[in-house]
C-alpha cells in the first residue's frame, strides 16, 4: 500500500507541473480539479490505510464537493472571457 500512495504522490506532480506552465485560466482550473480529485483519494487511501472512517469522510467530501464548485467557479471565468469581462 506504501508503493501505491507514493505512485499516486508522484501521479500528483503532473497536474502541479501542468498548472504552473500554463496561461490559461482554463487549463489551470482544470489541472487544480485535478490536484484536488488526486488529493482527496490519497485521502482515502490513507483512511484505510490507518482504518480511520472520519479522515475517509473528510476524504469523499472533498471529492464530491470540492470539484463541483471548482469546476462551476471556471465555467463562469470561461463565460466572463469570452464576452468580455461582462457576465450575462
Amino acid at each position: 500500500m506504501n508503493t501505491l500512495l507514493i505512485a499516486m504522490i508522484l501521479a500528483l506532480l503532473i497536474p502541479i507541473y501542468e498548472a504552473c506552465r500554463d496561461e490559461d485560466i482554463w487549463q489551470k482550473m482544470l489541472a487544480f480539479a485535478s490536484i484536488a480529485s488526486k488529493t482527496s483519494l490519497m485521502i482515502c487511501v490513507i483512511s484505510a490505510l490507518r482504518d480511520d472512517w472520519m479522515i475517509g469522510i473528510v476524504g469523499v467530501l472533498i471529492l464530491s464537493l470540492g470539484n463541483a464548485s471548482l469546476m462551476l467557479l471556471a465555467h463562469i471565468l470561461r463565460r466572463t472571457s469570452l464576452t468580455g469581462g461582462v457576465a450575462e
